[in-house]
């Protein structure tokens, strides 16, 4: 039975009954983590093959290159070619660096920023007349993407995001009337935190919209391209081509990496966009470094082997979390359903769920949970500035703890979620 049809005596006596079953948590000395979206140890493991790698017979590349000294700006050949073929890119229009995307994603924004991207001239120059750069942020995103975007001094634009897509009436109004709108970020495949899947025609409208900056860039981050959770295996968009079909080759910026593949902290990440965004990006690149750490790219070429290995490895990975998403979906179903208090997503792959409970109380269930030993990732953190207007999403991070331990946490989280949703009711 909904809340809605619920008389004052029986939402009181939920409300006896709620804080009562949350009472009980609290001596139970829990200590649950669903914060971020990191492997478990048990995924890590599956990877530790990586630790005799290399080894001292293999200390060169296919090309005969020596992973032990300087140069190799743009990677190894080989660790390109097993991405490219999963990204959908060519190896050539790839480049593989060091272990994180974000470093990359910081990068080429910082060089848009001082020096000026194909197509457009430095956007520093706006900002030191006055002007202030802007990003759209389809919404609920990745806080990181946000964080990045307010660091550099971009105004953050949401738009809304779907489980099919983002509003891409508004994006294409906004930024065809925008010149100072210089961007998009996008998660195409199982986006974090909803899941949503952009589709080979949401693609093609956004590589192919007029838009008012002729250097506008789609900030495509394909960190899940490989991380599903059905055996319905989605095949990444070819962005690259469909941009070069609209006759805007340079407007992709494409980053990826091996990070929830191998291991977080040590993986391979890459950028990836046409011959000309790639020329620009090394032209810059090479005056910050000279050259990645081309002996973990090496090892990850002997570990992964080709393309047919990462997904093997990908579908051990699957068979590890899969239970996890699993039990989340049945837990708050079970806990949640009837009263018609919280919607949730039931993603086909990445690493989230997105949870929406009754508007204005997201923060009330955080700081209840957090009470009761169960670490969630602070209410807003979805959106940018860390402010949801309505007060109603929460990310959920399944995959680090062991399944008994999320089943723990959901079911703290869903008494959570009632409580705080006949409190509110009760309060009105």
């Amino acid at each position: 039975m909904s809340l809605a049809d619920l008389s004052p005596a029986e939402l009181s006596a939920l409300h006896e009954e709620l804080t009562t079953r949350y009472e009980e948590l609290k001596p139970a000395g829990l200590k649950l983590d669903l914060t971020r979206g990191k492997p478990s140890a048990e995924q890590l493991d599956l990877s530790n093959e990586l630790l005799g790698l290399p080894g001292p017979d293999h200390t060169v590349d296919a090309a005969g290159v020596d992973v032990r000294n300087y140069g190799g700006l743009q990677g190894l050949q080989e660790i390109r070619q097993i991405f490219g073929d999963l990204l959908g890119i060519p190896a050539d229009q790839l480049i593989a660096a060091d272990n994180s995307s974000l470093s990359i994603m910081h990068d080429s924004l910082t060089f848009a920023l001082l020096h000026g991207r194909p197509g457009g001239a430095p956007w520093a120059r706006l900002q030191a007349r006055g002007e202030t750069i802007k990003v759209l942020c389809p919404t609920p995103g990745y806080d990181r993407h946000f964080m990045l975007s307010e660091a550099l001094g971009f105004e953050l634009i949401p738009v809304d995001l779907d489980v099919d897509g983002p509003d891409l009436d508004t994006i294409k109004k906004l930024a065809a009337e925008d010149p100072l709108i210089k961007a998009i970020w996008v998660v195409p495949t199982y986006a974090n935190p909803n899941g949503a899947v952009y589709s080979s025609e949401v693609t093609r409208e956004l590589v192919s919209m007029p838009t008012a900056a002729d250097d506008f860039t789609i900030l495509w981050d394909n960190a899940y391209a490989v991380h599903h959770l059905t055996d319905d295996e989605i095949k990444p968009v070819d962005v690259l081509g469909l941009a070069a079909e609209a006759r805007h080759p340079d407007r992709v910026f494409v980053y990826a990496s091996s990070s929830k593949i191998t291991f977080a902290g040590a993986g391979v990440s890459f950028f990836g966009g046409s011959k000309t965004i790639i020329d620009w990006y090394l032209a810059n690149l090479s005056k910050r470094t000279i050259g990645p750490d081309k002996i973990n790219q090496l090892r990850h070429a002997l570990f992964l082997k080709d393309a047919d290995g990462v997904r093997a490895l990908m579908r051990r990975h699957r068979a590890i979390i899969e239970p996890k998403f699993a039990a989340v979906e049945e837990i708050l179903a079970d806990r949640l359903g009837s009263y018609e208090v919280a919607r949730w997503t039931e993603p086909q792959g990445g690493y989230f769920i997105s949870l929406d409970v009754a508007e204005h109380t997201a923060a009330e269930v955080v700081r209840l949970a957090k009470e009761a030993g169960i670490a969630l990732t602070p209410a807003g953190s979805a959106y940018p500035y860390g402010k949801d207007p309505a007060d109603k999403n929460i990310r959920i991070a399944p995959t680090f703890p062991p399944l008994a331990q999320v089943r723990t946490a959901i079911d703290g989280l869903a008494t959570c979620v009632l409580l705080a949703a006949v409190t509110r009711r009760l309060a009105q």
